[in-house]
């Protein structure tokens, strides 16, 4: 037997999301509009394909994640991106993540720690013809200097604390979100709001999550 899923059950299985995200509080209708244009399914292994538009994360290479769809429009959504602005995504993963971004602002540059995640993910923004976004390994810790300063960062692994060198490439103004707290099920961990003003820093405390750790240097891959 095949492991394709029908296009029809994908469609249908999308529709729901969108309306299940909307039941849920998700209001943006620009980021509910950018989950509907990028296919989840190209995010995922085959294996778990018939499985791309139910609301829980999937495994993928190295260990990682794909993040549940809620949490993608949560996030997405509370960064309040706009379509001229340079976003910063640390932790490519997927790639899923970026790809919605790209629907949203004018540039997003994503790091990623494991070269096989990133290859894998720049080859999916390439079939999506998703030219906007620029990716390369790196340690997401210290974000992406040369391109610096950002309008907008987004992490998508949790950090012990908000890491410094991010926040220092936010503009004024900027917004960043981060979950923060111990990895791994070993303690609590809240998606954090960062606001970078002309003063210093607003923080706010969003909600309970649970994410892989961010990690420091670049990962060495047999």
């Amino acid at each position: 037997m095949s492991d394709e899923t029908p296009m029809d059950d994908i469609d249908q299985g999308k529709i729901e999301l969108v309306m299940a995200l909307r039941r849920q509080g998700i209001r943006d209708k620009r980021v509910l509009n950018a989950l509907e244009r990028i296919p989840r399914e190209n995010f995922i292994n085959a294996s778990f394909r018939k499985q791309a538009y139910e609301d829980h994360a999937l495994p993928i290479e190295c260990g990682q994640t794909i993040s549940q769809p809620f949490i993608v429009a949560y996030m997405t959504e509370q960064l309040q991106v706009g379509d001229r602005m340079k976003v910063l995504e640390v932790g490519t993963g997927s790639g899923y993540q970026a790809a919605v971004l790209s629907k949203l602002c004018r540039r997003v540059y994503t790091v990623e720690r494991y070269r096989t995640l990133l290859r894998d993910a720049v080859r999916r923004f390439e079939d999506l013809h998703l030219h906007n976004i620029t990716a390369k390994a790196g340690d997401g810790n210290e974000g992406w200097i040369e391109q610096a300063p950002f309008d907008r960062i987004i992490v998508t692994a949790a950090a012990p604390s908000v890491p410094p060198k991010l926040v220092e490439q936010l503009k004024p103004g900027g917004l960043m979100i981060v979950p923060v707290g111990a990895p791994g099920g070993r303690g609590e961990q809240h998606l954090v709001r960062i606001e970078r003003t002309e003063e210093g820093v607003r923080r706010e405390e969003l909600m309970s999550v649970r994410f892989v750790p961010l990690v420091e240097g670049v990962a060495k891959e047999s």
